[in-house]
């Protein structure tokens, strides 16, 4: 008889959800390049569901240049003008200027510290907030150190990263441990 998996409840049944938790969310993520993946991906998130991202996040790898913030930042009006064609992604005008935007932020914040990971990683001393949730309901939408994330960020530049946007992005590369207790992932990372 094989063992049932525990898992946090969120990825339900869903095959996209389930590899995305298993493999990635929560995490923690240092390098540059992969922050900034998950930090334009949450742009678009905005007001959506994370799965309508997941579901189409290799589109947006093709279309943003593998998530190359260098190349992001230096996209003219025409390259954002053939985006809002690009039926695979979001095609919203605001989040496609945003990409780039905070494409030229991001590098500006890599200038100052050396690397964004050390700017973000800051915040929590460089090691993840180990959280002890036991059911999904308590996992809270924001936190008063995304509040001050965020309102970071904005002072620099950066567009959609409101506190409920950078909680998530928290989540996703491992800044903090939002693992359910009961989930197998939860003493993994």
């Amino acid at each position: 008889m094989s063992r049932q998996i525990k898992r946090c409840k969120w990825p339900k049944n869903d095959a996209v959800y389930i590899r995305y938790h298993d493999r990635e969310w929560g995490i923690p993520v240092y390098e540059d390049q992969k922050i900034f993946e998950f930090l334009l991906l949450e742009t678009f998130q905005a007001g959506l569901s994370w799965i309508t991202i997941l579901k189409r996040r290799e589109n947006f790898r093709t279309a943003f240049d593998n998530f190359d913030f260098q190349k992001i930042a230096n996209y003219s009006d025409t390259k954002q003008a053939e985006l809002k064609l690009d039926a695979g992604i979001i095609r919203n005008t605001l989040k496609i200027k945003a990409a780039t935007s905070n494409a030229q932020a991001f590098i500006k914040v890599q200038q100052e510290f050396g690397t964004f990971s050390k700017y973000l990683w800051g915040f929590v001393g460089g090691k993840p907030i180990q959280n002890h949730f036991k059911t999904i309901s308590e996992l809270p939408a924001n936190t008063p150190l995304s509040d001050k994330i965020s309102a970071d960020l904005k002072n620099r530049g950066f567009k959609f990263v409101g506190s409920t946007i950078i909680y998530a992005h928290m989540q996703a590369m491992g800044m903090v441990n939002d693992h359910t207790t009961d989930c197998f992932r939860y003493n993994e990372v």
